[in-house]
Parts: C-alpha cells; sequence; structure tokens
C-alpha cells in the first residue's frame, strides 16, 4: 500500500489529512486550556509557553518523525512494531522497548477519543444560553457519541472514509482563518517567534518547567504519523505536513495574542470560567458561529479517535502474527487492504474510554492522565530508531548526537508529566502496564516453553512412518495426515509430534504433512516452500508470511495441494479401493497438540507464576486452530502434558512389609 503512494497526489494528501492529523491536529482544541489552567494570564506565561509550542513541534514531530524517523519505512509500513521489525535481530533486548512503545500507544489510544470529543463539546458552554449546562449533559453527550462511534466500528469505514481528508481540509483551514483574524489582537505575540522566550521562561517563570507537561499536549499525535505510514506513503506527509503545520501553528499564535488582549493580568479561577465560559479555542470564534464550529470540531475529534482505534487494531494485530500478544478474532468489514475490525479489543477500548469519561468528566481533568503513554512510546522509538541507524551505517557521531539530544528533551517532557501522575496520570500507566504484562507474559512463556521443546532429525523416524503408512493390522486413521511444526529447521521435527504419531494410539495414514509458518520482517510477504521428504508420504510445507498477514492456514493449504495435483507432485486420490476407482479425492485431517501446565514441574518462582497468567491468558485468547484459521470440521485436538522443568529429586522410599 505504502508504493501504490509514495508519490505526491492530490488524492495522497487528502487520505494524510483524514488518517493521520486527526490526534495532533484536534490538540488546539485543549493545549492552551491546559496551560492557562488556574493561573493569572500574562505576557511572559503565553509568549514563553507559545515558544515552547513552536519549538516542540519543531524538533518532535517535523524534525524528528517528519524528517528522520519516517525513512525507518518496513516495505511501506511504519509503527513501532514495524520499526522493531527491522531491528530485532540486532539485540535480543530491543523487544523490551518495542513492548513498553506498543503498550503505551494503546493506552493512548483509549484515552484520545474521551479528551478530544469531551473539548470539543464543551465548546457548548461558551455560549451565554448554555453557560450554565451541567457537567451530567456534557458526559451524557459525550458517551452517546463514544457508545455510537464502538457500535459503528464493526462495519468499516469503507462507505464513509472518503470524507475524511475534505472534513479534515475544513477543520485545517478553518483553524487557520481563525488564528490569523486574532493574531492582530496583539502582534506582539510573534516575539514567541524567537526561542530566547522558551528557554528564558524555563529559567525564570515560577515553576515553569512544570508546564512542559501541558506543552507536550501540542505533539501528542506525532507518533501516529508513524504509526499511519502505510496508508499515505512518506512524500505525502511530509508535504500535507507543511499545510497543517502552519495552521496548527496560526490557531496558537490567535489562541496567544488573544488570551493577551482579553484577559491580561486576570487570575483564571473556576468562578471566573463558570462567569465568562473563557475556553481559549472557542473564544475565537464569533457567538454566531460557536454551534457549527462545536458541529466541526466534533466531528474533526470523532476522525481523530477513528484514526487511533484503527491503529490500536492495526497494533494488536502485527503483535499477533510477531508472538507478542494472544490470538484473538479478526474481522474484516470491508475489501480495503489493512482495514480490520477486533470485537474483543472493540470492547475493551469502549469499556476504557467510557471509564476516563465517567471518571474525570471534565476534559480539564482528563488532560492530566493525557500525554504520559505517549511519551514513553516516544522515548522507545528513540531507542529503536538507533539501532536503525546502526544498522544502516550512519556515523557514530551522528547517532549518538540524535541518541543523547532527543532523551534529554524527552525524559525533560516525561519529568514534567510525572507530576501529573497522582492528578491522574496514574490511570494512563496503570493502563499500559495492564498491556505490557500481557505482551512480556506471552513472549516470556513462550521462550521458557522453547527451551524445553526437543526437536529430532526427522530423517531417523522415516522408516518408521513409512512402515506404518503400510501397516494393514492397523486401523487407517486419516488418508492425509496435517500437523502445525514450529520447526524451524526442514530437517527436524518437535518430539511430541512423533509421540503423537507412533506411541499413544498410532495414527496410520497415507500421506504424512508437516506445516510450518514463518513469521517474516516485511509486513505483506506471502509465499511457501514444498519439501517432497519421501514422495506421496512424507511432504513438508512452510507458510512465508508477513507480519501484518493473516494465517489464514487451510485456505492456503488447500491452495498449495492443488497447486502440486496441478504440478503432478503429489496423488490425493482416497487409497480405499472403491473410493480410488472412482477418484474420490482422500480426507485430510488436522492434528493440534494443544498444551496444558503439568503438575510435575519444578520451576523457580517467577516462571511459574509467567507460566500460570499465560494459561489464564490463554483461557479467553483465541484457541490455536481458529488462530490458523483451520476449519473446525476436519480439525483434532489432543491435549498433552507441558513438563518445562520436571521434578528432578523426588524422595520416594520402599517400605518392605515382613512378608518379603
Amino acid at each position: 500500500m505504502g508504493k501504490q503512494t509514495a508519490s505526491v497526489t492530490p488524492a495522497g494528501l487528502l487520505i494524510a489529512l483524514g488518517i493521520i492529523y486527526g490526534d495532533i491536529g484536534t490538540s488546539p482544541l485543549y493545549v492552551y486550556n491546559a496551560i492557562i489552567g488556574t493561573r493569572v494570564v500574562t505576557d511572559t506565561l503565553i509568549i514563553g509557553t507559545l515558544s515552547l509550542i513552536l519549538w516542540t513541534l519543531t524538533l518532535q514531530t517535523t524534525l524528528k518523525y517528519v524528517t528522520m524517523v519516517l525513512r525507518a519505512d518496513n516495505r511501506g509500513e511504519g509503527g513501532t512494531f514495524s520499526l522493531y521489525a527491522l531491528v530485532r535481530r540486532r539485540k535480543k533486548w530491543l523487544v523490551l522497548p518495542a513492548m513498553i512503545g506498543g503498550a503505551s500507544l494503546l493506552a493512548d489510544g483509549i484515552i484520545t477519543p474521551p479528551i478530544s470529543i469531551t473539548s470539543a463539546v464543551e465548546g457548548l458552554k461558551v455560549l451565554p444560553q448554555l453557560r450554565g449546562m451541567h457537567t451530567d449533559t456534557i458526559v451524557i453527550i459525550v458517551l452517546a457519541i463514544l457508545t455510537l462511534f464502538f457500535f459503528t466500528q464493526q462495519f468499516g469505514t469503507g462507505s464513509i472514509g472518503v470524507w475524511f481528508g475534505p472534513i479534515m481540509f475544513v477543520w485545517f483551514s478553518m483553524l487557520a482563518v481563525l488564528g490569523v483574524i486574532h493574531v492582530f489582537d496583539d502582534l506582539s505575540i510573534f516575539r514567541a517567534l524567537s526561542p530566547y522566550y522558551a528557554i528564558d521562561f524555563l529559567r525564570n517563570y515560577p515553576h515553569g518547567f512544570w508546564l512542559l507537561g501541558a506543552v507536550f499536549l501540542c505533539t501528542t499525535g506525532a507518533e501516529a504519523l508513524y504509526s499511519d505510514l502505510g496508508h499515505c506513503g512518506r512524500q505525502n506527509i511530509r508535504v500535507s505536513w507543511v499545510f497543517v503545520k502552519i495552521a496548527l501553528l496560526l490557531n496558537y499564535f490567535g489562541q496567544g495574542a488573544s488570551l493577551m488582549a482579553h484577559y491580561n493580568g486576570k487570575e483564571i479561577t473556576d468562578a471566573f470560567r463558570a462567569e465568562t465560559g473563557i475556553h481559549a479555542f472557542y473564544d475565537l470564534m464569533p457567538h454566531w458561529f460557536i454551534i457549527p464550529g462545536v458541529l466541526i470540531a466534533t466531528i474533526a475529534a470523532i476522525i481523530a479517535s477513528q484514526a487511533m482505534i484503527a491503529g490500536a487494531f492495526t497494533l494488536i494485530s502485527e503483535a499477533m502474527r510477531l508472538n507478542l500478544w494472544p490470538r484473538l478474532k479478526i474481522n474484516y468489514p470491508s475489501e480495503e487492504r489493512g482495514q480490520l475490525f477486533i470485537p474483543f479489543m472493540n470492547l475493551f477500548m469502549f469499556a476504557g474510554c467510557a471509564f476516563v469519561v465517567l471518571y474525570f468528566r471534565e476534559s480539564s481533568k482528563m488532560e492530566a492522565a493525557y500525554g504520559l503513554a505517549i511519551i514513553v512510546t516516544m522515548i522507545m522509538t528513540t531507542l529503536l530508531f538507533a539501532n536503525y541507524l546502526v544498522l544502516h551505517r550512519v556515523k557514530s557521531v551522528f547517532i549518538y548526537i540524535f541518541l543523547i539530544g532527543y532523551l534529554i528533551i524527552e525524559f525533560a517532557y516525561l519529568v514534567a508529566l510525572l507530576d501529573k501522575f497522582m492528578h491522574g496520570g496514574y490511570i494512563t500507566l496503570i493502563i499500559g502496564a495492564g498491556m505490557f504484562v500481557v505482551m512480556y507474559v506471552w513472549f516470556r512463556s513462550r521462550k521458557i516453553k522453547n527451551r524445553y521443546v526437543e526437536f529430532v532429525r526427522l530423517e531417523h523416524y522415516l522408516p518408521l512412518l513409512q512402515e506404518l503408512s503400510n501397516d494393514m493390522t492397523v486401523n487407517k486413521y486419516s488418508t492425509h495426515l496435517v500437523y502445525l511444526t514450529s520447526a524451524n529447521n526442514p530437517h527436524e521435527i518437535e518430539h511430541k509430534i512423533m509421540y503423537s504419531i507412533l506411541n499413544r494410539k498410532p495414527k496410520r495414514a497415507d500421506i504424512y504433512w508437516f506445516v510450518h509458518v514463518d513469521t517474516r520482517d516485511d509486513p505483506y510477504t506471502c509465499e511457501y516452500e514444498v519439501s517432497t521428504i519421501i514422495p506421496n508420504e512424507v511432504i513438508r510445507v512452510e507458510f512465508r508470511l508477513g507480519f501484518r498477514m493473516q494465517p489464514r492456514i487451510n485456505l492456503m493449504f488447500r491452495k498449495v495441494v492443488e497447486e502440486m495435483v496441478a504440478n503432478k507432485e503429489v496423488n490425493i486420490t482416497s487409497r480405499y479401493e472403491s473410493l480410488q476407482r472412482n477418484n474420490v479425492v482422500g480426507d485430510f485431517q488436522f492434528v493440534v497438540m494443544e498444551k496444558f501446565l503439568s503438575q510435575d514441574n519444578e520451576l523457580p518462582f517467577f516462571e511459574r507464576v509467567i507460566m500460570r497468567l499465560y494459561f489464564l491468558i490463554k483461557r479467553v485468547s483465541l484457541s490455536e486452530e481458529k488462530g490458523f484459521g483451520l476449519d473446525q470440521s476436519n480439525v483434532f485436538i489432543e491435549k498433552f502434558p507441558l513438563i518445562v522443568a520436571p521434578i528432578s529429586n523426588l524422595k520416594l522410599k520402599r517400605i518392605y512389609t515382613d512378608e518379603e
């Protein structure tokens, strides 16, 4: 998809506006409200923070993401896990920043819809006749919008998605026009163009450093620029960002000039807010435009939320392919590539968003929880991208300048944002920590299991398989017996599979198939390789699938068999004489090995906790056969005990009786 939109086109630019900039584009709704808080409005406060906004957008969004990080595209795809897929073979520990970044981005996806939509709807309070509107009314309206929003996710955005770009173009144009009108309220606002005022503010304004947490909200959507790279292409993002950044800065400058002109020297208390209905963004609008403005802002907030939810679905899908998340059911509401729907995550995120709205109730209180998750993601992206630069042989001096420079900047924002921890920031960190625990348990448990998986040489068992296949004293289990194997080496097979075929209840078949799925770093790889070990008796099929490809093994395996039959590589006709005479195709039986944790284990405490959590999570995840897209009518589930650490020191004493 990235290649289709690699060149700059009007359609590509519109798609970029509609998909990528929703989060960062709705920031003017709440950034300056968070900055002024309950403070006295002064020239120093407004110009200092405006200068910080300008240079934050320049350093974080323009320089880091648009100029540098967008270069790290994985066959046109971007995002935390795409970047991890590019560098994971360099250092094993890089899985940790990938998991932390992914978990934080998911947490951000839960806070973005509530704060964006609530900030938009609260604009109604600016109207004198609605100034006394109760908070409960706002909460009900926001919950109604969120309920409808999440309910419609299952149908996809195919029919209305074409309108996202034009609507966001209207939104950004409106931001620019409102800003241009009000910069003339106080032209001294342009002093903020100098970084001197940003530095002076941090040095001399009382507690100025801690306001970095509020300033940071202006760039919270920067990570989305990279995550949605595959939808638009690098050049479309870079060109459209010029328009978006100008519109955002004009609006921020307009808000700053308006605040200096109308509220200079005034303390913004709760009583003052209730009396005047002060709102840094909506104060730019004439009263007759408030209702249309609220409507446009709400639609823009919904589009921003849509981009975050779609990004969360894609992130979870990638995590599943990379074995960093339990398998979940995925639906495809439209034929559009990359559009998917995960029912469990949709329900989970709706519950999270509803909780945030009910817990905080006002956007000003949600601001305390916003930003913490995304700064953590940005720090993780910095670490991963530095390793990407190493792989591409960039000079060490430039790598260290990038790494040290951005770690200093981002840790400064992190420290400032931690000031909000007790005021609601802990909510975001709890959500992110929960997501990380799920990822870590799933990843770590696989490592523990793999440590004790016993592989054997397949060639040692081939004579036995041939004898069993021709042993008429054993009842035939199936014409074609198919096992899923995790052995990367085509000459090896899990001992448990051989045990299942030969030792449990011997499973005689005419042809034994061993199917292996290899997840590739390229997102859309979809190819296979066949190894005919013994013609018409033992065959191995290896599927190589990109981390964004759904493993529909049932359909893919059928396609492989059809092609092999057409090439006369295999005879799938039933071996029963009556059926063979009539060219009836033999039956196919898949065997899925389902593990359960044996009591005969002697694991260290930490690993015991990991494995118990793994099996607890496994209960709510998709079963193996559903996860691999197998047709359950021809799947047999065979349970076997998982013994990863056998008890080695069992003290058992025999007692002899007198008769003996």
